[in-house]
């Protein structure tokens, strides 16, 4: 029987996708540490979600801070016209830390 610790419903990259969603200040050490992984690895994956223009990144004194762009069309869908915000709010509160542009 495989144990329920050896796999996610969500990726890694999906779950921290989740961790900005919920806290666009979140550092990354606070993504590492939800995830179990490393600073290292959660770095690659917000650069990952930053380089897809899932996430803009911006500075906010001498912290980053994310905005999820919930408008675009998930990555390999399971239905036509998901888009990541429509996947958040499932998880998450719909707020304004999710950008609903569409320019």
């Amino acid at each position: 029987m495989l144990s329920m610790e050896n796999w996610s419903f969500l990726t890694n990259h999906g779950q921290a996708l989740l961790c900005i969603a919920k806290d666009p200040g979140t550092r990354l050490r606070d993504i590492a540490d939800a995830l179990q992984i490393t600073e290292r690895r959660a770095q690659g994956i917000v650069t990952d979600l930053t380089e897809a223009g899932y996430v803009k990144k911006g500075r906010e004194g001498r912290r980053n801070r994310y905005e999820v762009l919930a408008h675009l069309p998930l990555r390999a869908a399971v239905g036509p016209d998901l888009t990541v915000g429509e996947l958040l709010n499932l998880f998450v509160e719909p707020s304004s830390t999710l950008s609903r542009e569409t320019s």
